[in-house]
């Protein structure tokens, strides 16, 4: 089956028994692909983000795990299911807060319980991660389509770190709803925000929309409380890394403060995730929120800009409640408040899960 539409951004592919990602730490000055052979190179690349965003690296496990079923030499079921689970765990390390790893790892592991030998485990694994990485795109065509009419011809719509093509196989979550909105022939623009500290917005987000011309804006993080004072912003939209049947979105540092912000201003704020996102087993004290290096505050291009030894707080992701959530958009549909219902029952009728 193909969605694709020749000239989209393709983060990530199967390609001659190899996955061919985006380096994403050379955008915005270089599109450069990375082919990845084993499990342990794609493991790096997501703990690195030379390959990020939740549906993608969700996407890139299942494909890091039929690597697994390609070079391994086991002569027995079980020896091949241990190194299938040893290849999972390593990579749900790499980015503890985002759900797609563990959603994808348990998919792919549970399709490799069916085998009953190794050929047969190595033919369910491989049929499995390449329908996962060929419905991720259907998916978020879906997606977009659930979410255009919630979107105005004219308006400016706000987002922030990368919810797009970068952030999935091709076309994207927050910003597949523009895409479809545009294809409804609505005229948008977009604000970005640049996101410190990794810059997925100045780096990702505003090169990902130049690429495919949109009228984009980018402003500093904080400049957020301005631009909504002046009534610069129609709605706001993102993606997420987790959501919890509670309705509360993990998504990138500094969401929570755009939320807020909205809701003093009475601006909408959508998120955009699909139901491989929710997670309906944790609650709040058992997730652990990703903390990461102080280089990424303390030097820019390897260069210090803060005091030599300052100590830094770094964590990757906030958690946005459910109160300042104006609709969930997913796959299947839009969800509004009470989340723990609308979650609740459109997770029962979908087969996803």
């Amino acid at each position: 089956m193909n969605h694709l539409h020749r000239k989209e951004l393709l983060t990530v592919q199967w390609r001659r028994n190899a996955v061919q990602i985006i380096d994403q730490t050379k955008l915005p000055n270089k599109l450069v692909y990375l082919t990845c052979t084993d499990h342990r190179e794609i493991a790096k690349a997501i703990k690195s983000l030379v390959v990020r965003g939740a549906p993608a690296i969700g996407i890139c496990a299942a494909l890091a795990l039929l690597l697994v079923t390609l070079n391994s030499k086991a002569k027995t079921e079980r020896g091949l299911r241990s190194e299938l689970e040893r290849a999972g765990s390593l990579l749900i390390s790499t980015r503890p807060t985002a759900v797609n790893i563990n959603w994808a790892v348990r998919r792919i592991l549970q399709i490799s319980s069916k085998g009953k030998n190794v050929k047969e485990i190595k033919r369910l694994v491989k049929l499995e991660a390449l329908i996962m990485l060929d419905d991720d795109i259907l998916t978020n065509r879906k997606m977009g389509r659930a979410g255009s009419d919630l979107f105005y011809d004219g308006d400016v719509v706000m987002t922030h770190c990368n919810a797009g093509s970068l952030a999935t196989a091709t076309y994207g979550t927050a910003l597949g709803v523009l895409r479809a909105a545009r294809e409804d022939g609505k005229n948008l623009k977009v604000i970005a925000t640049e996101t410190r500290p990794v810059m997925q917005g100045s780096r990702l987000t505003a090169f990902e929309l130049m690429y495919d011309h949109f009228d984009v804006r980018l402003i500093s993080d904080t400049a957020v409380g301005y631009v909504m004072a002046n009534r610069m912003v129609d709605k706001v939209i993102v993606g997420a890394d987790r959501i919890l049947r509670t309705g509360h979105v993990y998504n990138k540092i500094g969401t929570y403060q755009i939320a807020t912000m909205a809701h003093i201003h009475k601006i909408p704020f959508y998120v955009a995730a699909p139901i491989s996102t929710f997670d309906l087993k944790s609650s709040i004290s058992e997730i652990k929120i990703e903390d990461r290096s102080a280089d990424e505050i303390t030097k820019i291009k390897n260069i210090l800009i803060a005091p030599k030894g300052i100590h830094t707080i770094n964590p990757a992701f906030d958690i946005t409640p459910p109160n300042l959530i104006t609709g969930i958009i997913t796959e299947a549909g839009l969800l509004e408040p009470p989340y723990q219902r609308s979650i609740g029952a459109i997770i029962q009728r979908s087969k996803r899960y």
